[in-house]
């Protein structure tokens, strides 16, 4: 078949270079523009272009599929069926309907658990056991269409927001070349999913990283994990803001007002929470970078000490 890929991010680049070592025909590559990035804010590819480039397949960037000259190329292309991964731009009815096939989706969700723009980090810091990739068959709406194919894998407690999207890509990869091959053979059913089960995985905002001490102890610490290693959580102590990168929920009562520091030790930082206490591991100061507690006290600061109020 005749495929084309559209993506942007390392997760979508992970399944095309997946896509790519099974042999399929990729006939051309959809991908975001070029944007400013490090420190000189050069124009930099994407991860699926950077791909794609590599392997000498024709590269589109337009910076919207709505225009009949973006659909004509589409079109010209010949597309048995296209690819979508974390794309980030929406493929209107004229779009999905012009490969044979339709738009197959890489979702990194069970759906229909976690529609939308952040399934992978609203996992973690809801608590869930499992989560896995979703194959599904594009509509207009926001991922309402049917389930073509499902992976699991488990939600470890260690998972980070950054491992389980390194895991779930891998885990994307495999499940589109094992969904072209049941394509393939006329044996991709699809199931339809049930709106009642359905919640919205929000985008990620910085502002959600602000620690909320009168929470219990277990969110904050999946909050933590979850938002690492974007958006990142911090809490503010005398003026200074502290970014939090790892932290555990502690199986003991909490003491006084939350967000007080109870304990400061080589082996963590201790501050009580609306239930629970969270030892925090790692942190980071400003103009710093990430260090352990016993780093911060062999540094000599007078931070984080027992009895401030955290905020």
């Amino acid at each position: 078949m005749r495929i084309v890929f559209a993506g942007t991010p390392d997760f979508a680049a992970t399944a095309l270079k997946a896509l790519l070592a099974s042999g399929h025909d990729v006939v051309g590559v959809y991908s975001q523009p070029d944007r400013p990035a490090g420190r000189g804010r050069k124009l930099a590819p994407t991860p699926v272009k950077q791909v794609a480039l590599d392997a000498a397949i024709p590269v589109f960037q337009p910076l919207s599929l709505k225009t009949p000259e973006a659909q004509q190329q589409l079109r010209d292309l010949k597309p048995d069926v296209m690819i979508v991964a974390a794309y980030g731009l929406i493929l209107p009815p004229s779009v999905l309907e012009i490969p044979s096939h339709g738009c197959l989706n890489i979702h990194a969700s069970l759906l229909p658990r976690w529609r939308g723009a952040a399934p992978i980090h609203r996992a973690i810091a809801a608590g869930d056991r499992e989560t896995g990739i979703t194959i599904m068959q594009m509509d207009e709406g926001l991922d309402t269409g049917d389930m073509l194919l499902k992976m699991v894998t488990a939600v470890e407690d260690q998972d980070t927001g950054g491992s389980l999207h390194d895991r779930l890509a891998d885990l994307g990869g495999q499940a589109i070349v094992k969904a072209l091959q049941l394509l393939e053979k006329g044996e991709l059913r699809g199931e339809a999913q049930n709106g009642e089960q359905a919640c919205y995985a929000h985008k990620l905002s910085k502002d959600e990283g602000h620690i909320d001490w009168q929470q219990d102890a277990i969110a904050i610490e999946r909050l933590v994990r979850a938002f690492n290693p974007w958006p990142g959580t911090y809490t503010d102590v005398d003026g200074q803001r502290i970014r939090i990168h790892q932290a555990s929920a502690l199986a003991q009562a909490s003491g006084p007002v939350p967000g007080t520091v109870l304990r400061r030790e080589r082996d963590g930082i201790d501050v009580t929470c609306g239930a629970g206490v969270l030892r925090i591991t790692s942190l980071q100061l400003p103009g710093t970078r990430a260090q352990t507690p016993n780093d911060l006290i062999n540094g000599g600061k007078e931070l984080l000490l027992p009895g401030q109020e955290l905020s």
